[in-house]
């Protein structure tokens, strides 16, 4: 069976359009050679890259309007905790929700350039910035992470196996309002 699928891209969404152009060959490779996917989402695996410590783990990348896609995290031994899923949200919230936390954290992404000032005027907890080695997407924090998700038996095949994105994009937003939806 053929199955064709059509994705368009605004030309300035690069980043959007590569993540899909990886999914799609992930999904392709997986149905042609009969082998699970091991789905690691690009935030867990960012966590990943600070294995082993005992702080709050809080990667963000900066999503352009004051807001963060970000998720909170911690180790618990070899175990990584999420104490917040994969979200898009104001800077300020996510502040406040770490905030109820209460412990000392550490950043790391690209949206740490971006909103550092802001985080050290607004955030009282004791915190850090991940040194430049650790503060971006980094292959052998995928792979390790990967690993570990596959000896728990946690994979899909390529029918269920789908991109994930945080929100809608600008244009989609606007084209919605366009058309009253």
């Amino acid at each position: 069976m053929r199955k064709v699928i059509h994705k368009l891209f605004w030309a300035w969404q690069f980043d959007k359009e590569e993540k899909w152009l990886n999914e799609m060959a992930a999904k392709g490779l997986a149905l042609a050679l009969d082998i699970p996917i091991v789905h690691v989402p690009t935030l867990d695996a960012m966590a990943y890259n600070v294995y082993g410590t005992d702080m709050i783990i809080c990667p963000i990348m900066d999503a352009r309007r004051g807001q963060v896609y970000t998720g909170i995290y911690s180790f618990d031994g070899d175990n990584l905790n999420v104490h917040l899923e994969n979200s898009a949200m104001p800077i300020e919230e996510l502040i406040d929700r770490l905030k109820s936390i209460g412990r000392k954290t550490i950043f790391l992404g690209d949206g740490v350039p971006v909103f550092k000032d802001q985080i050290d005027d607004i955030y009282n907890v004791e915190h850090c910035y991940a040194p430049a080695g650790m503060n971006r997407q980094r292959a052998s924090s995928v792979a390790v992470f990967g690993a570990v998700l596959f000896e728990k038996g946690i994979t899909i095949n390529s029918d269920e196996h789908v991109p994930e994105y945080l929100r809608v994009s600008q244009a989609e937003r606007e084209r919605a309002e366009k058309m009253g939806q």
